[in-house]
């Protein structure tokens, strides 16, 4: 499909050329890659999405969290509780960056408060709260609704891959469920194509039946565990895979093989006027895109456009 209708809001630059390129050539002539075998898995935060200053879904959990602290109010001397009373944003985005650089101790913390936050709720109705969460709410910084912070450019490039036969998929750290509240009309990905972290499920036999969580982590979907979890959900290694962060290097490691060499993606920030500019967390996927000739995307130069 043509690169001009498609990828509207790509510049023409080295990078779209690379990116059409790929694509050109595993879809026709001799290195053609049968349609069932063209898989190309996205990272959400940070790579569809924003993630400054602090990962959405943590927006989301900061509701509840201070929900939580009022109606206990032991737990405002607590963290997370306590950062969600106070507005600490600060805390609750550095936990995620010292996890990039190797650090889990304010991770599991808040991690911790996650789970806690929505033990006991049946998964559909916290689809229904993170779809009306992402509907009415709006972004801190940017001052955009939050149903329109997703970069305009990958949701084309997804489009794009869709019309040369790819499935697309999203793998990522954030919360497999509160994805599957918004993916569809964010990024038009359905449910099924949603591989994220979870809560332990319960059955309960009332009424239909119905899941709801436990207090207890399953999965925590980022660094090593994103391939084992491609894997187990497609039993195939990706043909195209795209991140923005040090957790994401397992991920792009996996597409892809030496006889079938991928296309590895990866999003830089450096546009601060248009969206924000930082590398914290991403040093070293930096570092392995120069030395191995990853495809990196920039902001300021590759995207025309950012939001919708």
């Amino acid at each position: 499909m043509a690169r001009e209708t498609l990828l509207a809001s790509w510049n023409d630059t080295g990078t779209t050329a690379a990116i059409v390129e790929f694509v050109g050539r595993v879809t026709s002539g001799p290195d053609a890659v049968p349609v069932e075998e063209r898989i190309a898995v996205f990272d959400n935060d940070g790579t569809l999405w924003t993630e400054q200053p602090m990962p959405v879904e943590v927006m989301f959990i900061l509701e509840r969290w201070v929900e939580m602290a009022h109606a206990d109010p032991s737990l405002r001397a607590r963290q997370p509780w306590k950062a969600a009373v106070e507005r600490d944003h600060a805390y609750l985005g550095g936990a995620f960056a010292k996890h990039y650089l190797g650090d889990d101790a304010d991770l599991k913390v808040v991690m911790a408060g996650v789970v806690a936050a929505y033990a006991g709720l049946e998964v559909e109705a916290y689809g229904e709260a993170a779809a009306a969460f992402v509907r009415r709410a709006t972004h801190p910084t940017l001052q955009r609704p939050i149903e329109g912070v997703g970069f305009r450019p990958m949701v084309e490039l997804l489009r794009y891959l869709e019309a040369n036969g790819f499935t697309t998929l999203i793998a990522s750290g954030g919360s497999r469920d509160f994805m599957r509240g918004f993916a569809w009309d964010v990024y038009g990905i359905p449910p099924e194509r949603i591989i994220g972290s979870a809560n332990q499920l319960s059955y309960v036999e009332q009424g239909d039946g119905t899941l709801v969580y436990a207090a207890v982590p399953d999965m925590f979907d980022d660094g090593p565990t994103k391939p084992i979890r491609i894997w187990s959900r497609l039993g195939r290694r990706p043909l195209i895979a795209g991140g923005n962060s040090n957790g994401d290097i397992p991920m792009l490691e996996f597409a892809g093989t030496r006889q079938r060499p991928p296309l590895r993606l990866l999003v830089l920030h450096d546009d601060a006027e248009r969206e924000a500019a930082y590398t914290k967390g991403a040093e070293q996927a930096l570092e392995r895109a120069k030395a191995e000739g990853w495809t990196v995307i920039s902001m300021k130069d590759d995207w025309s456009t950012v939001f919708a």
